[in-house]
């Protein structure tokens, strides 16, 4: 058993029990389980909280060059130069941070057995 957190093997994109097996089979594509250790993947679902986490991020590191940039003293050509390198940072920023979100969330949900949220229905 590995002894880091499974923070830690969810950065790596490895099984939180084993610490061994490869979370990922293609980009954001679970195994169904560890290839290590056999854990069962498919007990946890991310939903959209990986995606929520790395666009909120991205977005605080780069909103003020969103609102930088129109208010440059600029040429337009440069601005419109500076606002597509900005789209390609934003882009290559969150898409290399999902699957680190992902398998972190991942982990955290199969190492705290967390499960849907259920609701007791009162009558009367």
């Amino acid at each position: 058993m590995s002894s880091t957190t499974p923070i830690l093997n969810g950065l790596r994109g490895r099984c939180g029990a084993c610490g061994q097996g490869r979370l990922f089979s293609a980009y954001l594509k679970l195994n169904e389980a560890c290839p290590h250790c056999g854990r069962d993947m498919r007990a946890a679902d991310t939903a959209d909280g990986p995606a929520f986490f790395v666009g909120f991020g991205v977005l605080i590191l780069t909103a003020p060059f969103l609102f930088l940039i129109p208010m440059s003293p600029l040429a337009p050509l440069m601005k419109a130069a500076a606002i597509v390198f900005l789209a390609l940072v934003i882009t290559g920023l969150s898409m290399w941070l999902l699957p680190v979100a992902k398998g972190i969330l991942l982990n955290l949900q199969l190492h705290h057995r967390s499960g849907e949220a259920e609701f007791e229905r009162k009558d009367g």
